[in-house]
């Protein structure tokens, strides 16, 4: 038996019953201050993007738990970390984004997911900070004398992020080298200010989190800790997150609450208790009723998944709004308010611009990726205009076709996806 089967604090029971566990740098030592004191952990964020992603929500749960169990979780925003640029798993370098773009970035992630969390200046209430506030104000000699000389660079060239990127001849930056040093950095500043003793990510960094508990060893004669969470993938072995139409985004502005509310519903069945163990807050026991279930019951489950992830990032009011629209859409054929709404110009010259192919249609709806794309799904016998069945791609549809309640197209592929073309 392995000691992450032998946790007594509730945090770690909670992690490992949770299906997050993959490893943890000295389990036992960790387990007994959880039980001994109140913990803070932090999770790090590059600003990368206007929104996080499915990508990120393993981590963000963590921080929730860790909240739930009573301890205090730092949300590190990577203000300064982005400006070098994470070389893990890339295979080349990062855009440089300017100081103006990545604080942008930041605003619109954290508007985001922020609600996932309590903020405030309890004693566990969460702590948001920007690695900014000390990265930035660096002074490059004194930091190579007093950081850099910890840093061994034939161990450094071993680590995952920088030996692939050699190994496939792909160019790195000297900026990029950089990167593990200024995240090992950033864990022992966060002792320093907060006494933060526990870093969690993904298991990708668990180079660079070992790199800042030898910093903390070396700097501050501190035992600090290290846990990660497995690459999440679908049952079929498919990356959690990807799909045809590209990252799901947390952002409602990026990805409304039906969109969300479908990805989840469209679950593989393997997955569906997996999935709520991770992605909600269900009690246990339920999730172990709703997994259990077979054949067309299964569906209900997936629809508990849905609105319970959903609720969590969009709120139980547009998670069972989301529910209802596709409830009403799927099982009573009826076009409802609440689905996607998709503009398409339509032109107003001649004839011929007044009117769109099947294919066409097919692509400005988002369900196919191109014209050729809509072709093959066409010939799947999958896709329905205004709930008949297209066989011919190149049938053309014009204004007088369109639903007169709502001056749209409704375009189905599958059982599970429905959009509104609303020609302008």
């Amino acid at each position: 038996m392995t000691a992450a089967h032998k946790f007594r604090s509730e945090f770690l029971r909670t992690f490992l019953e949770r299906g997050v566990y993959y490893d943890c740098s000295a389990p036992e030592d960790l387990d007994d201050l959880f039980v001994k004191e109140q913990v803070t952990a932090y999770i790090g964020f590059d600003c990368t993007a206007k929104s996080m992603h499915i990508g990120n929500l393993v981590q963000l749960m963590t921080l929730r738990r860790l909240q739930q169990a009573g301890h205090r979780p730092i949300l590190l925003m990577g203000g300064g970390t982005t400006k070098a640029g994470d070389p893990s798993g890339k295979d080349e370098t990062r855009l440089i984004l300017t100081p103006e773009q990545i604080n942008e970035n930041k605003q619109s992630m954290l508007s985001g997911v922020q609600h996932l969390l309590k903020f405030g200046d309890g004693t566990s209430d969460a702590i948001m900070v920007d690695n900014a506030e000390w990265l930035d104000r660096l002074e490059y000699i004194p930091f190579l004398r007093e950081v850099g000389r910890h840093f061994s660079v034939n161990r450094m060239l071993t680590m995952d992020s920088v030996r692939l990127r050699l190994d496939r001849e792909q160019p790195m930056s000297f900026l990029e080298f950089n990167y593990s040093i200024m995240q090992a950095f950033d864990f022992v500043e966060l002792y320093k200010r907060y006494g933060c003793r526990l870093q969690s990510s993904g298991s990708d960094q668990w180079g660079n989190v070992v790199s800042g508990i030898d910093l903390g060893r070396r700097m501050q004669n501190v035992q600090l800790f290290g846990l990660t969470t497995p690459l999440i993938t679908t049952s079929s072995g498919a990356k959690m997150g990807k799909t045809a139409a590209g990252a799901v985004w947390l952002n409602k502005d990026m990805l409304g609450a039906y969109d969300y509310w479908q990805f989840w519903r469209n679950t593989e069945d393997g997955d569906v208790g997996r999935f709520l163990r991770i992605f909600t807050d269900t009690p246990l026991d339920e999730i172990t009723r709703l997994e259990s279930l077979r054949g067309a019951e299964l569906n209900e489950a997936k629809k508990v998944l849905a609105t319970e992830a959903t609720a969590l990032l969009h709120g139980r009011d547009a998670a069972e709004r989301a529910a209802e629209t596709a409830r009403r859409a799927f099982e009573e054929g009826r076009t409802s308010e609440g689905l996607p709404v998709i503009e398409m110009d339509w032109g107003d010259g001649g004839r011929y611009e007044r009117r769109r192919s099947a294919e066409a249609i097919l692509k400005a709806s988002g369900l196919a990726s191109s014209l050729s794309d809509a072709r093959r799904k066409v010939a799947e016998a999958a896709v329905k205009i205004n709930d008949k069945s297209v066989s011919d791609p190149t049938a053309y549809y014009d204004l007088a076709d369109v639903d007169p309640q709502t001056n749209a197209f409704k375009v189905q592929y599958g059982k599970k996806k429905i959009v509104l073309v609303k020609p302008v």
